[in-house]
C-alpha cells in the first residue's frame, strides 16, 4: 500500500510561497508518468503537474490534489551524419534547465546560451515558448514527446504543431498534455548576437557574432545584476522572474497607448516599441510601463513582505509573506499600469487557487 507523502508547495517554487498538498510522486520515465496521471485522469482526483517551480504561484490555502512532480532524466546527442557539426539533442523534461544549457554549451553547441540562467526544469521551456536576449526556444526547437491526457496516448508532436509565439503555444495555461522530453536542432558554430545589451557586454556590434561559452558567461552576469540566477543568500531572487508579460497591442490600441504616455509624460517622450512580424501589432516594454506608472525598484507591497526586485522592475519577490501579499502587490502595479496607460498587463506564471483582484 502506497503511503501518501505530503509536502508543502513553498518548499518546491522559486517563490517559497504555496501552502500545503496531500501527496507528492516523482515520475522518472513517460511510462510512470502515464501510470501517475493516467491514474488520477481515470479516477476524476485531479493532480498538479509539477516542474522545477520556477514560473507557479499557488495560494497559501495549498491544493487538495496530489502532485506528479516530472523527473525524467537524460540529454541524448545524436549527430548529423552529413553535417557533424550540427545535431539533434533530446532532454529529458525533469532535467533542470540551466544545467542543461550549462552541458551543452561547454560541448561548444550554439542556440541555447542566450537561454542560459532561467530556471526550472526542461519540460518547461517548451509551454512557455521561454525565450532570452534575442533568442526563442521556436529557433531551436524541432519536436517534443508528450503524454496526451485526452487520447491517454504517448505521442510526438512536432514544434510547428505547437503555434510558438511570444511567452505563448497550444499547450500553455491547459492540462491536455504534459511534456515527457524535448528535441532541438544545435550546432557548434559561433552564436549571433542581436540582442543589443548583450552585444555590448560582449564588446561585438549587434547582429556579430561570439563564441557560445563567452556569450554564456556575460548573460549569467547580466542575469545575475538583475537578480534573475537563483541564490539563495539574494531574496531578489525568491521569485518567478518576470511576472509579467511585455503587452503586444494592435495598432489601434498601441496608438491609444502612445497617446496616453505622451499626455501623461510629455508630448516628445520616447517609449519602447518593437514591430510583431507578420502583423500590425505592436509589442511595449511592461518594464517601462511599470516603471513610469510609479512603481520603481524595491516598491514594497503589504507590510514590506513581498516587493518588486531592487534590481528588475518586472520580478515580485517574497521577503517573508504570503501568497495573499504577492497578489496584492501584483494587483496594485496590474491596476496602477491600467490607470496610467490604459493597458492592462497579463501575468506570466500558472497561478494556482489565486487571481488578480
Amino acid at each position: 500500500m502506497l503511503v501518501p507523502n505530503p509536502v508543502r508547495l513553498s518548499d518546491l517554487t522559486t517563490l517559497r510561497l504555496g501552502g500545503p498538498a496531500p501527496d507528492l510522486i516523482t515520475a522518472t520515465s513517460a511510462e510512470e508518468i502515464a501510470e501517475a496521471i493516467g491514474t488520477a485522469d481515470r479516477a476524476g482526483t485531479g493532480v498538479l503537474v509539477l516542474g522545477g517551480g520556477s514560473n507557479l504561484v499557488v495560494a497559501d490555502e495549498g491544493i487538495n490534489v496530489p502532485i506528479v512532480r516530472i523527473g525524467v532524466p537524460g540529454i541524448d546527442i545524436a549527430r548529423d551524419g552529413a553535417d557533424r557539426g550540427t545535431a539533434i539533442v533530446t532532454v529529458g523534461a525533469g532535467e533542470g534547465w540551466d544545467d542543461v544549457v550549462a552541458e551543452l554549451t561547454g560541448q561548444g553547441f550554439a542556440g541555447l546560451a542566450t537561454l542560459s540562467g532561467i530556471p526550472g526544469s526542461t519540460g518547461a521551456t517548451p509551454v512557455q515558448n521561454v525565450g532570452a536576449y534575442g533568442t526563442e526556444m521556436s529557433e531551436v526547437l524541432t519536436a517534443i514527446t508528450v503524454y496526451d491526457r485526452k487520447t491517454a496516448v504517448i505521442r510526438r508532436v512536432k514544434a510547428q504543431e505547437l503555434n510558438l509565439a511570444y511567452r505563448s503555444s497550444i499547450l500553455r495555461g491547459t492540462d491536455a498534455a504534459v511534456v515527457i522530453d524535448i528535441s532541438l536542432r544545435l550546432s557548434n558554430r559561433p552564436m549571433t548576437v542581436r540582442y543589443a545589451q548583450l552585444a555590448r557586454a560582449l564588446g561585438v556590434e549587434a547582429g556579430g557574432t561570439a563564441p557560445p561559452a563567452a556569450v554564456r558567461e556575460a548573460v549569467l552576469a547580466l542575469r545575475r545584476a538583475k537578480g534573475m540566477v537563483l541564490d539563495r543568500d539574494d531574496p531578489d531572487t525568491f521569485s518567478v522572474g518576470s511576472f509579467f508579460t511585455n503587452p503586444i497591442l494592435d495598432a489601434a490600441a498601441a496608438h491609444a497607448v502612445g497617446e496616453a504616455i505622451r499626455s501623461r509624460l510629455g508630448a516628445q517622450t520616447a517609449y519602447p516599441s518593437y514591430p510583431v512580424a507578420g502583423t500590425d501589432d505592436r509589442k511595449l516594454s511592461a518594464a517601462w510601463l511599470i516603471e513610469r506608472a510609479g512603481f520603481g525598484k524595491g516598491y514594497p507591497g503589504p507590510g514590506g513582505r513581498v516587493a518588486m526586485s531592487s534590481k528588475h522592475t518586472l520580478a515580485l519577490t517574497n521577503r517573508g509573506g504570503s501568497t495573499a501579499d504577492l497578489m496584492a502587490l501584483a494587483s496594485e502595479i496590474r491596476d496602477g499600469v491600467r490607470t496610467a496607460f490604459g493597458v492592462t498587463l497579463d501575468p506570466e506564471p500558472l497561478l494556482i487557487g489565486v487571481r488578480l483582484a
